[in-house]
């Protein structure tokens, strides 16, 4: 089997995860390879984590098995624009804090590698949302697992983003920012700017202003077959444009819209998982003696 890490910078208290994480796919014979980035930082490390390889490109990972994310949900974030269009499947181990999309406990890596060996675990397929541009700004990728955002940069003053669905004018938000989400994104950027949590399989997209002027303005759940447009206006001509955590300035001429990817991300989730246990222990819901 043939298994791609990613990771990033780690603390001395992950050392003996990682390291079990390695000596577990080598005792098995597995084919390791590891993200350019991450074998920098391994490499620098006075231990030692035993045989692997590098890789540099998507086509390098073009026969890999799967792919293992060893961070939090940012890390497991840069996994998938690795891994694009070839779908391989990710599991997330979570070195991090949060961990909504990381759901493996650092704990159970052991337990994580048998069940990849023997088909104990489920493929859970997540939308990615698409930016459409008339100028390529993201050298080609432009997908995000979580959100398109945009936002105002330079100036104190708001900006204002005439938005359209399917052709057909919805609102002019006067606000710091939009950021239209995925069902997966829901728990992330658009949930602290007060958008609705959404199970993950929904087929939906969500319309989550940034701090808007209009306080009769609410976040809006559209289809996720529909096309979503804008125009951009505000005293600054630059505005920026982020797709999870990678962010560019475009100016206003630019043309943008968004809609739902062609290909999806697919995460490897063990028998123990559930969303809504999650969502509970995330989020500390039922925090109360009554319960």
């Amino acid at each position: 089997m043939k298994i791609a890490i990613h990771g990033r910078k780690y603390n001395d208290e992950s050392i003996p995860f990682i390291k079990e994480l390695f000596d577990e796919l080598n005792k098995r014979g597995a084919t390791i390879i590891i993200s350019h980035v991450f074998s920098g930082i391994i490499k620098s490390s006075k231990y030692k984590f035993g045989k692997f390889k590098v890789y540099m490109t998507k086509a390098d990972l073009a026969d890999a098995n799967f792919v293992i994310s060893l961070g939090g949900d940012g890390t497991l974030l840069e996994a998938v624009t690795h891994v694009g269009d070839l779908e391989t499947p990710i599991l997330g181990v979570n070195l991090g804090r949060l961990g909504f999309l990381a759901t493996t406990p650092k704990d159970r890596i052991k337990y994580a590698i048998e069940a990849i060996y023997n088909d104990y675990y489920k493929i859970e397929e997540r939308d990615l949302i698409k930016l459409v541009s008339d100028k390529d700004i993201f050298d080609g990728l432009n997908f995000a697992l979580n959100e398109v955002t945009i936002l105002k940069k330079d100036t104190s003053s708001m900006i204002v983003v005439h938005t359209y669905i399917d052709g057909e004018y919805l609102n002019s938000y006067w606000a710091d920012g939009l950021i239209v989400s995925t069902p997966t994104g829901s728990t992330g950027y658009s949930l602290s700017c007060g958008g609705p949590l959404v199970l993950p399989q929904s087929k939906n997209l969500i319309i989550t202003p940034v701090s808007p002027h209009n306080l009769n303005v609410r976040p809006m759940i559209v289809s996720n077959e529909s096309v979503i447009s804008f125009e951009i206006e505000g005293r600054s001509k630059n505005f920026l444009v982020s797709l999870d955590s990678r962010s560019y300035t475009v100016d206003a001429s630019i043309q943008l819209a968004v809609r739902k990817e062609d290909f999806c991300a697919k995460l490897v989730k063990l028998d123990a998982y559930n969303f809504l246990d999650t969502l509970r222990q995330k989020l500390n819901w039922g925090l109360d003696v009554r319960n």
